[in-house]
């Protein structure tokens, strides 16, 4: 196990910090380590954010950053691999970075900020010398970002307390960033949080949601509780449905080995898309700290009623319009039943959302790539129209976009120009692009940056967790058999069985168009 200094930056640059973003501090000093240095999570989106950050002046100049990995590695050649994937991304896409290109001063002030450090994340040196290190540099605040693999999650936090690393001092912090999955179902839940609170305290830990980073994502806030217009209608009595859709176009792509174990339900349902539920249909709360906020979604998983094999439904890509079946993928076996495509149907046992169905969608392969939120009301009474050329009303809909595309919809009816009473419907959208400058983000940024502030507010507490585990549990381990798995062509809106599923209730899904 060894570690190297960075030698390969300008010492012009140190001293160099961009101005912060206006109306944003920098984050306090700290040292970020992250294991797991040299794999795809840390090039695609930690050092793109710590980027961002940093080209936004939001780092402070105390910032360091150690990566620990497997295998030897000189720092001035880590930083080289990383600049070389920044560089492709900024290439590529355009969006992520500012301006499109990487700027050198930027770059150069993460750079002079690396060091590598080679060793395996179960061996007690690794502790013990990044403890040695830590202590001669004066201690001082630390985050530990677990980027490995989940299987790594417990003896990293238990050599981290056991070096000594995670005790805390006056003004001093020491946290753990948890990438998920955090489990696979109830009971692994419970032993990993049992595990790592055994060694480190909840405040200390921040289980991460790339979902939650997601300016469109938070903005759900923003919407239902700055506008006196929606939150007096966000209840039973004026929403008749709430449709939650992450559709991808893409397949498992390389990570079929991956996905044979997790599935698409395991994968997104306890955590992304619980989120975005928890984020609509959350009481309001007494103010935006992270308690108050957390409090409030925690008491929407809680309401929520388990989840059994009849509330949900299972499909698999074949081969289709959009390219091969599932099963013709790298790493994925001949007769898999895995899902890639999971529907369900839930609903909150609460006074504002009792009887209306919250359906949850999520798949690969299918037509569209969409993220989105769409909050359908009740219908208006039909009798006033029934003399008129009218052969249905257009249910009211608000559409929150949250990827691709960013912004909000609403559909509504109006009367066709004429001498006829005849209605139209029409649409009123907003796109964030043509009201905000467009920033650089990878959905990492606020999060890192939440971090190092020690706010809390976007990241899930050992209660949420095993809750929301708690409500799919019959799902996942049904006393009946498996939950069937339906095929379903590349390219097409899904499985014929989830339209069913809907259709029971007198409702459909939102067109992927």
């Amino acid at each position: 196990m060894t570690t190297t200094p960075n030698t390969s930056a300008s010492s012009s640059t140190d001293a160099v910090t961009p101005p912060a973003a206006a109306g944003r501090r920098p984050a306090p000093s700290c040292t970020l380590v992250i294991f797991g240095a040299g794999g795809d999570l840390t090039k695609r989106l930690l050092m793109p954010a710590l980027y961002n950050l940093a080209v936004d002046g939001l780092l402070d100049a105390g910032m360091k950053i150690v990566g620990v990995n497997h295998g030897e590695m000189e720092t001035a050649a880590w930083s080289k691999d990383l600049k070389q994937s920044l560089d492709q991304f900024a290439a590529d896409k355009a969006s992520t970075f500012h301006a499109g290109k990487l700027d050198d001063a930027a770059w150069n002030w993460i750079a002079q900020r690396l060091q590598y450090m080679a060793g395996e994340f179960e061996s007690d040196d690794v502790f013990n010398t990044l403890k040695q290190q830590i202590d001669s540099a004066g201690g001082g605040n630390v985050i530990f970002y677990l980027a490995v693999s989940s299987r790594f999650f417990k003896p990293i936090v238990e050599r981290l307390g056991k070096a000594g690393l995670l005790k805390e001092g006056d003004n001093v912090f020491r946290r753990v960033v948890i990438e998920k999955p955090f489990g696979t179902d109830l009971a692994s839940a419970r032993d990993l949080n049992a595990h790592i609170l055994t060694y480190a305290q909840e405040s200390q830990i921040y289980r991460i949601d790339h979902f939650l980073g997601k300016d469109t994502v938070q903005s759900i806030l923003a919407v239902r509780f700055a506008n006196a217009l929606f939150e007096p209608i966000w209840r039973r009595e004026y929403i008749d449905q709430v449709q939650i859709t992450a559709a991808e176009t893409i397949g498992v792509e390389a990570r079929g080995q991956f996905y044979e174990q997790t599935g698409a339900f395991r994968d997104m349902l306890p955590n992304h898309l619980f989120q975005l539920l928890g984020m609509v249909a959350m009481e309001p709360p007494n103010s935006f700290d992270a308690e108050s906020v957390r409090n409030k979604k925690a008491d929407i998983f809680d309401a929520m009623k388990p989840l059994h094999p009849d509330d949900v439904v299972f499909g698999q890509y074949e081969k289709g319009p959009a390219g091969v079946g599932y099963r013709e993928e790298q790493d994925v076996a001949p007769n898999s039943t895995t899902e890639t495509y999971a529907a369900a149907r839930v609903f909150i046992d609460n006074w504002r959302w009792a009887g209306v169905p919250f359906y949850l969608r999520t798949g690969k392969r299918l037509k569209l790539r969409r993220t989105e939120i769409s909050v359908q009301l009740k219908a208006v009474p039909y009798r006033l129209f029934r003399d008129t050329p009218v052969d249905q009303l257009v249910p009211n809909v608000l559409t929150l976009r949250i990827d691709p595309a960013h912004g909000t919809s609403f559909d509504f009816n109006v009367k066709v120009p004429g001498p006829v009473m005849q209605l139209g419907a029409v649409q009123s959208s907003f796109d964030y692009s043509n009201f905000f400058a467009e920033r650089a983000n990878v959905g990492y940024e606020t999060l890192l940056y939440d971090c190092m502030l020690g706010d809390e507010t976007l990241f899930q507490r050992a209660d949420s967790i095993e809750t929301s585990w708690a409500v799919v549990e019959d799902v996942l381990h049904p006393k009946g058999g498996a939950v069937p798995v339906h095929g379903y062509a590349a390219g097409s809106e899904g499985p014929a069985e989830s339209d069913a599923m809907l259709a029971r209730d007198g409702h459909t899904w939102r067109p992927l168009v």
